[in-house]
């Protein structure tokens, strides 16, 4: 395993980017959450709170893509430098507001600024893509190697946030998030060697990347699939809290993310073979099955280890999500198209949150966990409607695919068409349509 990551770093630069997407990644797990308790704990409003962490996810999504947008056009550094400072001030004025208790509009106005902190990991995973665009095998375990650090930093992050602003000062979560922000942007923004090559406008002629319909399945499904986890993490923290051990809530979650960790780490070290777009949908799948267990919920300890297997499923269908944005998505819109998928999964973790609430309200933390079960059904039923559209990737120029990916594309629409032709009826046209689990 070592070996195989050992490999990836070999290229020039490639530790000290990775490592300021590291600290600039560590906002994305500490910033929600550590508004919610330095609100919390100013106020004793959690209504406020919770409106306040939806209002800067809901932000980000929003303001993320377009972000992404201009970076493609113009490079990191030219965009992200000024964008982390809107952030910046708007999470400082954040911060002073809460403190001063000024009015309520004061802080979503602000919050509402905040999401201008541009998709650290997008970029880093660009940057990746474009080092080893001719290296199928080296870009697998790339991408499998951020899915790890995605999991660390919500391994981490949390438990940080909320420990320096309960036992410090309140402001104490959200600044340090701002802090890495800082830090990390700027220092990645700094290695001009490995930075992208940007697109100008004349390569822009197709518009959004979302135009895509492989993308649109994409970011359909992780909408679903941020429901799952945005339930997840507030019917988890409910269930703590009926049994006595509420704090016990940030250990369970961090388990829920090391089993995403480690199966992110062995899947790197694999050398996947088949359709790329059949291994995500069994992946999806997957994920929708493990939220089973979870309604058989009836302590701690066995919530801790179905949420460590559910977790397995996450980083491979993380890993073979970004490898299927590279090949749907043309080069020149491949930072918003990584980031398009990020703000799905941020609006349906607001949605899934906000749902997982009133369902506990109303009926208690057990009954809670049927929001992931249905959310995990309704991405599922996504990925097998919109599986056609992923398979195979469209042969486009400029597109994220090599000679490899093309041959495999190629390869793979001939045994559809084979299949078809094999398990067509007597006396079916040539142009009838295949079903998508066919061949």
């Amino acid at each position: 395993m070592p070996s195989t990551y050992r490999a990836i770093f070999a290229a020039p630069g490639a530790k000290k980017f990775s490592a300021a997407g590291f600290l600039g990644r560590m906002t994305l797990s500490m910033a929600g959450i550590g508004v919610v308790t330095m609100v919390s704990e100013l106020t004793g409003r959690y209504g406020l709170a919770g409106a306040l962490s939806a209002t800067l996810a809901l932000s980000a999504a929003v303001i993320g893509p377009q972000i992404s947008r201009l970076v493609d056009r113009h490079g990191q550094r030219r965009v992200l430098r000024p964008a982390t400072l809107v952030a910046l001030t708007a999470v400082g004025g954040l911060l002073l507001s809460a403190h001063r208790g000024w009015p309520d509009w004061t802080l979503f106005v602000f919050a509402a600024g905040a999401g201008c902190v541009p998709s650290v990991g997008s970029m880093v995973r660009a940057r990746w893509a474009a080092i080893y665009q001719d290296s199928p095998r080296e870009l697998h375990a790339a991408y499998a190697w951020e899915s790890i650090v995605d999991e660390v930093c919500f391994i981490v992050g949390p438990v940080v946030s909320i420990g320096l602003s309960t036992s410090w000062f309140p402001e104490a979560g959200p600044l340090l998030a701002a802090c890495f922000l800082a830090a990390g942007v700027f220092s990645l923004t700094a290695q001009r060697a490995t930075e992208p090559v940007p697109h100008p406008r004349g390569h822009h002629t197709g518009g959004s990347a979302l135009r895509s319909r492989g993308l649109q399945v994409l970011v359909t499904t992780f909408m679903a699939t941020g429901a799952i986890f945005g339930a997840i993490d507030v019917v988890t923290v409910a269930f703590a809290e009926d049994e006595g051990h509420k704090g016990a809530a940030s250990l369970v979650l961090s388990v829920y993310a090391l089993g995403s960790c480690l199966a992110g780490a062995v899947f790197g070290t694999l050398r996947p073979r088949g359709s790329v777009s059949r291994r995500w949908l069994w992946g999806i799948c997957a994920i929708a099955v493990s939220m089973i267990p979870l309604q058989l919920v009836r302590n701690l300890p066995f919530l801790a280890v179905a949420l460590f297997v559910a977790g397995l499923a996450i980083a491979p269908t993380m890993v073979t999500t970004m490898a299927l944005v590279e090949r749907h998505v043309p080069r020149a819109h491949l930072t918003e198209g990584m980031t398009w998928v990020s703000t799905g999964l941020a609006v349906g973790v607001a949605l899934g949150s906000s749902a997982a609430g009133g369902v506990v309200d109303a009926a208690g933390a057990r009954a809670g966990y049927a929001v992931p079960a249905v959310a995990g059904a309704l991405a599922a039923a996504v990925a097998f409607l919109g599986y056609r559209r992923l398979r195979p990737a469209p042969q486009r120029e400029g597109s994220g695919t090599d000679g490899r990916q093309d041959r495999e594309d190629r390869a793979e629409r001939r045994v559809a068409q084979l299949g078809g032709e094999r398990d067509r009826p007597p006396g079916a046209e040539r142009g009838s349509v295949v079903h998508p689990g066919a061949g």
